[in-house]
């Protein structure tokens, strides 16, 4: 139970990786409030977590994550409920294929409002909780991509430099203030999106994979449970990757 009476908000928490380290977090003791970008996927995802197990202290949002103001206010409702803000997980995010000559100026700044902006806002509510109480930890979804750039979609491996770089100079910031700030960076995971691509298109991504199979969405939620808990007391400013030893 290494999240024993911890309070954590997860973002993009209905499904896939955010799914899974939702399930994570209160199999080891949290109280969980997951958001999804709709009524009707939150409400999807409290069903199959209650389905499991009735008593499961989670709660389900749905803010717009580009507004400073919704999100500022479903953190505040979380902390009215349950008295408290220890982790924040800033999970929520799209990706991007378009090649640059048919990308379109509105296509980009999506992908910096989602993966950026959001995260910025997610670390600010946090933060301004967490500050004053000198203690509690900020998670953020990086990807490989940050790492090592991808061929198209420009945006994307963009908005996660950018999530690197905030990452990074937050944790210098507000680690005198007691809070810690940390990255994960999967690489190629078995999602919906994985798992609907050809065996043969799986098989080829793999080769560029040193372990040589795509990852498992619990084996990156359980380095967010690492990283969230007591256990990670001196780890701060780290971006870490959970990529197979990726060879791209």
């Amino acid at each position: 139970m290494l999240l024993e009476g911890k309070v954590a908000i997860v973002t993009g928490g209905t499904r896939g990786i955010g799914l899974s380290i939702v399930k994570s977090f209160l199999a080891e003791g949290a109280k969980v409030a997951l958001c999804g970008s709709r009524e009707e996927t939150v409400t999807k995802a409290l069903d199959a977590i209650k389905a499991e197990n009735p008593k499961a202290p989670v709660l389900g949002y749905w803010p717009d994550l580009t507004s400073n103001e919704a999100v500022s206010a479903m953190v505040n409702s979380v902390v009215e409920t349950w008295g408290t803000l220890d982790v924040m997980v800033n999970n929520a995010g799209i990706s991007q294929s378009t090649p640059l000559l048919d990308y379109t100026p509105e296509e980009f700044q999506r992908a910096m409002d989602l993966n950026v902006t959001a995260v910025f806002n997610g670390c600010q509510a946090a933060a301004r909780i967490m500050a004053p109480k000198g203690t509690g930890v900020i998670l953020n979804t990086s990807s490989m991509v940050s790492i090592y750039g991808q061929k198209s979609g420009v945006g994307y491996p963009t908005s996660k430099f950018a999530v690197n770089g905030l990452t990074k100079s937050l944790a210098r910031e507000l680690a005198p203030q007691g809070v810690r700030v940390n990255a994960v960076a999967p690489g190629v995971t078995s999602t919906d999106m994985v798992a609907a691509l050809p065996e043969a298109v799986v098989q080829r991504i793999s080769m560029g994979i040193a372990m040589g199979r795509p990852g498992e969405p619990q084996e990156v939620a359980d380095a967010f449970v690492y990283l969230a808990s007591d256990k990670a007391s001196y780890v701060t400013g780290v971006v870490l990757s959970v990529d197979g030893g990726a060879l791209f």
